[in-house]
């Protein structure tokens, strides 16, 4: 039998970060360093990117006097989304946290840093964690309940041995990742090589509006919506709102998101139905929609700056209909589309696989971690 306990006895202490408020500015001149949110968070690391706000040195030795950090920390995001999780692996020396992300050091002699982040993910500590939170809309989990709810604690070389056995599915998935990664960096460079045909001998260069037809979509009633089907509806999202019982364009169609996710460039392999936030691009026999598709992808930073900023962006179709295109003949057209298809179905089968390949290690995770009270 695996002994329960409480996960402040298994624990140093339990802190969090620190808001801006009267202590520090973000942003202001100087700052240099990191002001980690959930957002950063990703289940070992932490991946601040260009959006990630910033502090001054000053300010990150005000939020450390209240989290702390050192190596062998977790980081756990106990309000908003909760349950995001991070590992420090080495000293924290250009970034901290805000207030909500909390701090957990381990009892390293009876609690293994990794073994308490994949806990952490584990059905039973996921439904523990829940049962916890209060609050509405904003739901947390504050520290006084995280501190209470029990964790499985077999003996340090048991949890290195599950920790063991479930790195070898996070390498794997770690390499599939970078594999996407590495072949996603080909396609575009292939693409946008392939798609200039600026000088090229038999190309005319024509907007978009001179050779297609831009079709705006019909409103449909978001009661009579299916949540399965076989014909999608796309309204300001390119994942659909739902399903319909007829379509109003066939499948091979290229269209364009024009509020909401304004400027997302949509390509539909099935017959679909267009609402009343979608442009359709109707092309003539000479034209295919494929190669628009790619085309409209290189210019889809282009028709995002030209969104117009509201409480809901929207995006005019003349401004689809002004996009310049290459237009060779349409054999030189299926050419290159037939390229851009086959690195298209080389990253999604390698998608796939790293979808087979998390679920698996969910189960092993699950089941590893599921003990008998």
């Amino acid at each position: 039998m695996v002994e329960w306990k409480k996960l402040g006895d298994c624990i140093k202490s339990l802190k969090t970060g620190l808001n801006p408020r009267k202590n520090f500015v973000l942003n202001s001149d100087g700052s240099n360093n990191y002001y980690i949110t959930v957002r950063e968070l990703d289940y070992w690391r932490i991946c601040p990117t260009n959006k990630t706000d910033k502090v001054d040195d000053n300010a990150i030795k005000i939020i450390n006097n209240r989290s702390n950090l050192e190596v062998g920390d977790v980081l756990f995001s106990g309000t908003g989304t909760i349950g995001r999780t991070a590992l420090i692996s080495e000293p924290p020396i250009n970034w901290n946290i805000k207030e909500g992300v909390y701090t957990i050091k381990p009892k390293n002699d009876i609690l293994n840093s990794r073994f308490l982040i994949e806990l952490l993910h584990s059905n039973i500590l996921i439904n523990k964690i829940n049962e916890n939170t209060v609050g509405d809309p904003i739901r947390s989990i504050p520290m006084k309940n995280m501190v209470q709810i029990e964790i499985p604690l077999p003996s340090i070389s048991e949890q290195e041995r599950i920790v063991g056995i479930l790195d070898t599915f996070t390498a794997s998935i770690d390499n599939l990742k970078e594999q996407i990664a590495q072949r996603r960096k080909q396609f575009e460079y292939y693409r946008d090589k392939l798609l200039d045909l600026e000088g090229k001998e038999g190309v005319e260069m024509k907007t978009l509006g001179e050779v297609c037809e831009m079709e705006r979509g019909v409103r449909v009633v978001k009661k009579d919506l299916q949540e399965e089907g076989v014909i999608p509806v796309y309204q300001n999202s390119l994942t659909p709102l739902g399903y319909y019982e007829k379509s109003n364009y066939p499948k091979n169609t290229t269209f364009v998101i024009c509020a909401g996710a304004a400027g997302e460039v949509g390509y539909s392999k099935v017959d679909f139905w267009a609402a009343d936030d979608c442009t359709c691009i109707v092309c003539p026999i000479s034209i295919s929609s494929r190669y628009v598709y790619y085309h409209l992808m290189v210019k889809q930073h282009l028709l995002k700056a030209q969104v117009r900023k509201a409480s809901v962006p929207r995006l005019s179709k003349d401004v689809i209909a002004k996009q310049q295109v290459f237009i060779p003949s349409l054999q030189e057209q299926q050419r290159i589309v037939d390229i851009l298809d086959k690195f298209e179905a080389s990253i999604q089968n390698l998608e796939a696989q790293l979808s087979q390949r998390e679920k698996q290690y969910e189960y092993y995770r699950n089941k590893l971690l599921t003990f008998e009270e």
